[in-house]
């Protein structure tokens, strides 16, 4: 597992903020949450590509059995996208240029909104 990190949102308080895994080698985001049998509330990935951009930060859903609230992050650390992954879904793209992709529980949708400004702090 990666390095975890906190996801914070500086627009609102968040009860308990994302501990997800820091994904930064083209390993980890091959894998990405393939293969899992399930995902917990408190789990997920951050996938952190080099720069800003909509075809680096897209996902594919195969081989993942369950569905994913995702989230597109730009450089500014502003989200600028935000979508229910649909599990073997085929593809998804934000719809703005993005550096980070955040995979977690469906059940945190309601965390983060487009617009919000985030921050990470080491877990």
């Amino acid at each position: 597992m990666p390095d975890p990190i906190f996801i914070y949102n500086l627009n609102k308080a968040i009860t308990s903020p994302a501990r997800v895994g820091y994904c930064d080698s083209f390993l980890c985001k091959l894998r990405g949450l393939m293969f899992r049998s399930r995902l917990e509330l408190n789990e997920g990935l951050l996938l952190v590509e080099k720069r800003d951009s909509r075809l680096d930060t897209s996902i594919h859903m195969f081989f993942v059995p369950f569905d994913l609230a995702v989230f597109w992050i730009n450089s500014e650390m502003t989200i600028v996208d935000k979508v229910i992954a649909k599990s073997w879904h085929p593809a998804y793209f934000p719809k703005a240029d993005a550096k980070y992709t955040l995979e977690i529980h469906p059940d945190r949708w309601g965390d983060y909104e487009i617009g919000d400004k985030v921050e990470f702090k080491n877990a």
